[in-house]
């Protein structure tokens, strides 16, 4: 999948975008909208809204951490096992010290990530403070066309580029949710 951003500072562009999509076979979990104006995302309850983690760094960031985690955990084990540690007492604190050195770089990279904005959307930010909307669409290969058929019907809408999606999977599931919740009472 491949993820097409489109900038506007008309909210209700995006709304007619969102309708035309749906009529067309696209869902909701592959369409977003980006604001800093909460309160119009509010008034439009059919956006699919980014939520407010999501608009931080915290998954790419604790992604890394748990990537060099690893690297620290394996030096550790490593340097047990050099200095002849884990014959003189076990190697069960050594094991316990890893997952915590493992635990702690995550934890620590996530929580420097919740501070920064997203890094795929850092390239929006003048645009976002300056009351502009971001309209954002996860759309297959097969169903490129359609989009541009959609949006040629709307030229006010600034394109902004393309970027990579969210995992096919991901987006099922979020299908599936949306299915789950509607059919329990």
């Amino acid at each position: 999948m491949k993820r097409h951003y489109y900038i506007s500072d008309n909210i209700n562009e995006f709304e007619q975008v969102e309708q035309q999509l749906k009529d067309r076979g696209i869902t909701t979990a592959h369409i977003h909208v980006l604001s800093l104006d909460d309160t119009k995302i509010a008034n439009h309850p059919q956006f699919n809204d980014v939520e407010a983690v999501l608009r931080t760094d915290v998954v790419h960031s604790a992604k890394i951490g748990a990537v060099i985690g690893v690297i620290a955990s394996t030096l550790t084990m490593y340097l047990v096992a050099f200095m002849g540690w884990a014959e003189q007492f076990t190697w069960a604190p050594f094991i316990f010290l890893a997952i915590v050195v493992f635990g702690l770089f995550t934890w620590e990279f996530g929580f420097i990530g919740i501070q920064r904005k997203n890094n795929r959307f850092a390239r929006f930010e003048v645009l976002l403070n300056a009351g502009n909307h971001i309209l954002f669409i996860d759309i297959e290969p097969d169903n490129e066309a359609l989009l541009s058929q959609v949006m040629g019907n709307h030229p006010k809408l600034i394109d902004a580029g393309d970027g990579p999606s969210v995992p096919r999977w991901f987006t099922l599931m979020q299908n599936k949710f949306k299915l789950f919740v509607k059919s329990v009472p």
